[in-house]
């Protein structure tokens, strides 16, 4: 977490640090995330910016926790919504999220080096601090849905469903970065990529 001092400082020249650091890291990833580059472009000292956070570790973690709660936030709303139809609810939730991607490109794109960190330590780290929030947010949201049609057991089918859309969005996402001229056309685009995996997907189970 950051010191005090950034928490108190007025929300123009937190956002002004946030910005530059999310751009940095999203674009360079923590290993090249560089704090000169981010010092420069937020208008600050690097002694400033180790005043706020103790690292470049505690960053960009703090960067993930507040990422991540901008998302849930934002999708809440979409959840809300969702049909109780396994399948129509996994594609329109994918659906919600990747267009929360396209629409937050910076972050988006953050978000996705996270997943794929090269520092091995850090990739450990990461993984002992939100694989479990991921399953736990995953769980929530199949909660309600009907599975009584399935073989398989409730927990078996949403581990399934999750590990599918993790790699149908990862992929898509990646393929699909600085295409942003057509975006119905790139939404189109995935649900039938989605719809197609998750028709394999509903005959196995």
């Amino acid at each position: 977490m950051p010191n005090t001092i950034f928490t108190e400082l007025d929300p123009e020249k937190q956002n002004r640090v946030v910005d530059a650091a999310l751009r940095e890291f999203a674009e360079n990833g923590y290993v090249g995330g560089n704090t000169n580059r981010i010092v420069t472009e937020c208008g600050i000292s690097k002694g400033s910016l180790f005043k706020y956070f103790e690292n470049k570790e505690e960053l960009y973690f703090y960067l993930i926790d507040t990422v991540n709660a901008q998302r849930l936030k934002d999708m809440k709303a979409e959840i809300n919504r969702l049909s109780k139809d396994l399948f129509e609810r996994a594609i329109d939730y994918s659906l919600a999220e990747i267009s929360w991607y396209i629409n937050n490109p910076v972050k988006g794109r953050f978000i996705i080096g996270v997943a794929s960190e090269s520092d091995p330590e850090i990739s450990r780290k990461i993984t002992e601090r939100y694989a479990k929030k991921s399953d736990d947010e995953f769980m929530t949201l199949m909660k309600d849905v009907d599975m009584s049609g399935f073989r398989s057991s409730r927990k078996e089918v949403v581990n399934i469903l999750k590990w599918t859309l993790a790699g149908v969005n990862s992929t898509f996402l990646k393929n699909m970065e600085g295409k942003t001229d057509d975006l119905d056309k790139i939404r189109k685009e995935y649900v039938k990529q989605l719809k197609g995996y998750l028709k394999i997907l509903e005959r196995g189970l």
